[in-house]
């Protein structure tokens, strides 16, 4: 993972995964009966104890557990057997469907791609894509050809998967670079029909620029990247792009703790969004913004929808791609949700399966951003409720990926070291924690102004 080892290991037992957890599995996570639990505000133990006590579980004498109810949840078994589907009729008022089990000959259909380009060689197949491509050609014919506009197209979605994990500097670089071709390509001779599709070829590098831009503490930068991507969406008719800037400018306000601009923007945006990945997005970070609020009901209402839109989606080929909501994004978002709440059980099982399920087997992670957040998470849980180590050991751990939001990161971090400073001063863990948060606020300062 790449930190130096800090003295909170050896007093703090190091994350251990849930029990059965299946680790970077192509299962997808049941949404829907993991937010009717939720709705229901009940545990995993819980919802197995009612099945158990249902009409048909008494009968049959049911010997339902948390393990069971956690093996629904995480997508192993999508198809429960037919005495437990009945039981979960009785205690839900709900078909199998209408909870996101899927029958056997179904499940073909709903499965990701095989094969999927892992982010980091998808930022390499970029590269090699890119290079096929003539530029001084491409810039003096007057027709482009529809062969080149699509490996245009492919080259920028791989950009975007390869997201989660390239290093941030250097997709920057790659990205920016990329958009002074598209630039170029926009101001030469181009027919309609590929003039609208540079732009949203434009509008997506433009997104991403500005993830990147923020990602790197560049706030002026990242604004600018928005707005540009703002521009090439509504100039190409294209809503989801629009909405996408929408969603940019509501996290950027969360991170900066402007709550109510983050529900403004959030609610803004879906009104160009459709059903896409970026009205769900819109909808769990509207579910954020009214959590940092205190808005309980709201947020719980805006969990319900997310679940509710998600569903209606088709499972997605590249879910590694950061314009795509994936389910397990969905857990992740009402992680934080529940962390904010102080609703702590279901916010630590949250956290603990987004850190088991995009655990590799050599203990990296496929997705570090989302592991370090929920390592945040997992910290100030633990400092809420009295144990020093277990906190500063999570909330060290998020500081040691390599690729990292860093200022949404210390945003979180910041939450967690007004905690422990609250609650253990002049304790030595608490210490350790907070110079190393404000170290690397400091080091993100530097770089940001060194840039600017």
């Amino acid at each position: 993972m790449g930190w130096e080892e800090p003295l909170a290991v050896h007093l703090y037992t190091p994350f251990i995964a849930p029990a059965g957890t299946v680790r970077v599995t192509d299962a997808v996570p049941n949404i829907p009966l993991r937010n009717w639990r939720a709705q229901q505000n009940l545990s995993r133990r819980e919802m197995a104890e009612r099945i158990n006590r249902s009409p048909f579980g008494v009968a049959n004498r049911m010997a339902c557990d948390e393990e069971r109810i956690r093996r629904w949840e995480s997508g192993e078994v999508r198809w429960p057997s037919p005495p437990y589907r009945r039981a979960l009729a009785e205690l839900t008022g709900l078909e199998p469907a209408q909870l996101g089990f899927i029958p056997p000959g179904q499940e073909v259909a709903v499965r990701p791609a095989n094969g999927r380009i892992a982010p980091a060689e998808a930022f390499r197949s970029e590269a090699q894509l890119f290079d096929t491509l003539d530029l001084a050609r491409m810039i003096t014919d007057s027709d482009l050809g529809q062969g080149t506009v699509d490996t245009l197209q492919e080259a920028t979605e791989l950009l975007c998967r390869a997201y989660p994990s390239a290093p941030a500097e250097e997709l920057r670089a790659r990205t920016k670079q990329r958009l002074t071709y598209i630039s170029r390509l926009l101001a030469g001779r181009v027919t309609l029909d590929q003039h609208r599709e540079l732009l949203v070829i434009e509008g997506w590098l433009a997104l991403l620029l500005g993830c990147l831009h923020y990602d790197l503490g560049e706030r002026e930068q990242a604004e600018a990247a928005r707005q540009a991507a703002y521009h090439a969406g509504l100039q190409a008719g294209n809503g989801e792009i629009v909405a996408w800037s929408y969603e940019l400018a509501a996290w950027f306000a969360l991170t900066e703790r402007r709550y109510h601009d983050v529900v403004a923007y959030a609610q803004a945006g879906q009104a160009h969004a459709g059903l896409t990945s970026a009205m769900i997005q819109l909808v769990l970070q509207q579910a954020r913004g009214q959590a940092r609020l205190g808005e309980r009901r709201e947020v719980h209402e805006s969990l319900d929808h997310g679940a509710k839109l998600l569903e209606r989606l088709p499972k997605p080929d590249h879910p590694e791609n950061h314009f795509v909501f994936d389910h397990t994004k969905w857990i992740f978002y009402a992680a934080d949700c529940y962390t904010w709440l102080g609703d702590d059980v279901p916010a630590e099982e949250h956290a603990r399966e987004i850190i088991a399920y995009h655990t590799r087997p050599d203990g990296t992670s496929n997705a570090p951003m989302r592991s370090a957040i929920s390592h945040t998470d997992l910290g100030i849980i633990g400092a809420r409720h009295g144990d020093l180590d277990k906190a500063v050991y999570h909330g060290l751990a998020a500081f040691g990926y390599d690729r990292k939001t860093e200022a949404s990161l210390l945003s979180r971090a910041a939450d967690l070291d007004r905690i422990l400073g609250e609650r253990y001063p002049n304790e030595r863990l608490a210490d350790e924690f907070h110079e190393r948060y404000t170290e690397a606020r400091a080091d993100l300062q530097r770089r940001a102004q060194s840039v600017g």
